[in-house]
């Protein structure tokens, strides 16, 4: 029996792991199958505080994780494949075997949608990003490409013209699914062109570890095309990662948890934070805030709701 476990190992996961542990609640973290979470695919990370020179972001995970495990935090690889929030304690099942818990903080984040491709995936953090917060400052003056049509995109572009010198916008339809005020401000910003019925066909260049450029096909012409670029955001979205609780957790139509008020459930003494239920900023320095704000809010239910032995 723990009195707490804690789905996910991202900043929002680790930093509720320091707070329960140094609670002495001796917090159980599973690591699920994205160990780290999005900063583990970050290179080097300038805006989290306290790293003037900044620092990697896996560096700064392992750094979390040590500092958890110094106040009595448990780890346990694999992934949470079944849930039981029907009674307290809670049952977790975790690669086949069942683990109870009283209190359960959901950290589990969100995965961004990526466009399946090989040397996408070999240039994440190398010029290939899901966040222009985090990484547009890299590309001061140089070219860079966003691929979505949707709100986000448009918003990364609009942020990225405080860097890059021109920003290319790639969307595979002729319509945008973006908000007419937000399409609006992307098409009257001088920086900010538009490819539409395109998709990426591949980026390069693996073989010299950066983005130098990208192949495109228009998909009504199949006319293909190259274009030198020297990073390629891509925003497609986010997939919560929530399947496990539908039914259970209350959600919105696209499976972010919602909490009422932050960071309670509708389960109590089940709490969310971090990405999982953040559409909005997903920053690292976010995150770390709604993660210590779960732990707290657990720590405070062991207190007053949940005692031990009733």
């Amino acid at each position: 029996m723990r009195d707490v476990v804690i789905i996910g190992s991202g900043c929002a996961g680790l930093t509720a792991a320091i707070y329960t542990g140094r609670a002495n609640l001796n917090p159980l973290v599973i690591e699920g199958r994205e160990a780290g979470g999005q900063l583990s695919l970050t290179t080097l990370v300038e805006n989290f505080p306290g790293f003037p020179e900044g620092v990697q972001g896996p560096e700064l995970i392992q750094r979390m994780k040590d500092q958890a495990a110094r106040f009595g935090t448990g780890y346990k690889a694999g992934d949470v494949t079944a849930a039981d929030l029907s009674k307290s304690p809670f049952t977790l099942t975790v690669d086949g075997e069942p683990i109870q818990t009283r209190t359960l903080i959901v950290a589990s984040g969100a995965s961004a949608r990526w466009l399946g491709l090989d040397s996408e995936k070999a240039l994440v953090g190398k010029g290939v990003s899901s966040c222009a917060t985090c990484d547009g400052f890299f590309f001061r003056d140089k070219k860079v490409m966003v691929v979505g049509g949707g709100d986000s995109a448009m918003e990364e572009s609009i942020f990225l013209t405080r860097f890059a010198s021109h920003v290319n916008v790639v969307h595979r339809r002729e319509q945008f699914r973006a908000s007419k005020i937000m399409l609006d401000r992307a098409r009257s910003n001088d920086k900010i062109g538009f490819t539409l019925n395109t998709v990426v066909e591949d980026i390069a260049d693996p073989a010299q570890n950066e983005v130098t450029g990208v192949k495109l096909k228009n998909v009504k012409t199949q006319k293909t095309m190259e274009e030198d670029v020297s990073a390629v955001f891509v925003a497609i979205g986010h997939i919560p990662n929530t399947g496990i609780f539908r039914g259970q957790l209350d959600m919105d139509s696209d499976g972010y948890l919602i909490t009422r008020p932050a960071p309670q459930t509708n389960v109590p003494g089940v709490f969310a934070c971090g990405d999982v239920q953040d559409r909005i900023f997903r920053q690292a320095i976010t995150a770390s805030g709604t993660g210590c704000m779960a732990a707290m809010a657990a720590e405070r239910f062991l207190e007053t709701e949940a005692p031990p032995g009733k």
